[in-house]
Parts: structure tokens; sequence; C-alpha cells
């Protein structure tokens, strides 16, 4: 009787999990707009094998990072601080953030904590 009440328990968690790290991204979170061509001072940041690369990137005052989900689950970006966060990003999504303070700003993944970066604004 345990034994099939602590799989079932397992089975709830494993589906919770599965569909938190679905390919759907939420359209009301982020600012999807990627930064304006030409802009020599934006930088680019790959969200990919359950990672951010680079993993430290570093910019002017006044530049945008975009960040590119090029994984099939969800990601987000989140501050560490909480000065930005994009919401859920599915797979293709896009997140940009413009940053007018200097210093160095860490983010996660709010779904994978284990996935972490930088930003130094210099």
């Amino acid at each position: 009787m345990k034994s099939h009440f602590l799989k079932g328990i397992i089975a709830v968690y494993l589906v919770l999990f599965f569909l938190s790290c679905s390919k759907n991204s939420d359209s009301s979170y982020g600012n999807n707009t990627p930064p304006p061509s030409g802009d020599s001072n934006s930088k680019s940041v790959s969200i990919a094998s359950m990672s951010f690369g680079p993993s430290s990137t570093t910019v002017t005052k006044g530049a945008t990072v975009t960040w590119t989900n090029n994984d099939y689950t969800t990601h987000t970006v989140t501050a560490d601080d909480n000065s930005f966060n994009s919401g859920n990003i599915g797979y293709g999504g896009t997140f940009s953030h413009t940053f007018s303070n200097t210093g160095t700003f860490t983010y996660h993944c709010s779904i994978h904590p284990g996935m972490t970066g930088s930003v130094v604004v210099n």
C-alpha cells in the first residue's frame, strides 16, 4: 500500500517537472524585442545545453544584451537582485535588457538554479 502511494507521489512530481520544462513560451513575459541592428555595443548570450554562453559578458553603460534560448527547454533570465526578469522563454525566444548602470549584474534561470551568468557593465 505504501509502495503504491510513494510511486503515485513520484509520478506527480515527474509530471510537474516535465510540464515546467515544456518548450512553450509564455508570451506575456519578457521583452522579445531584439536590440536595434547596427548597435555595436550590443551583445548576445546563447542559452544552450542548460547553460548561458558566454557565462560572463562585458559591455559599456547603455548596452543591450540579448539572450536567445537555443534549448528545447523553457528557461528564464532572472537577475539575482531582481532588477530584470525575462519570464519564461521558450525555444527560439529572446529577451533583451539595456544596462543603464555600471556594475556587475549576476543572473540565473529560476527554473534551473544551477544555470548562472553575469554581465559586467563599465
